[in-house]
């Protein structure tokens, strides 16, 4: 599993290009929905996380890590707990 700054990074790229913004203006911290994320960019980004790294990642786990940095970390332990 990539380091949690790399998913950080995809996911800030990812949600960029959804946005069609610089990656620079994506804060890492921001809620989802401060981003500019509806519902349906949200799923968007939900299957592309689940593509990317192979994890399930369920809808609600979005409403419970609203952010890019949140989710990353919930991916790096979420790894960490299935390789361990």
């Amino acid at each position: 599993m990539p380091a949690q700054e790399t998913i950080v990074q995809w996911c800030r790229n990812y949600v960029a290009q959804l946005l069609d913004v610089p990656a620079s203006e994506i804060d890492p911290e921001a809620d989802f929905d401060r981003l500019g994320l509806d519902s349906a960019l949200a799923v968007s980004l939900l299957i592309e996380i689940e593509q990317e790294y192979g994890i399930d990642l369920p809808p609600e786990e979005l409403f419970e890590n609203p952010t890019i940095n949140a989710v990353a970390a919930y991916l790096q332990a979420h790894t960490q707990n299935v390789v361990a």
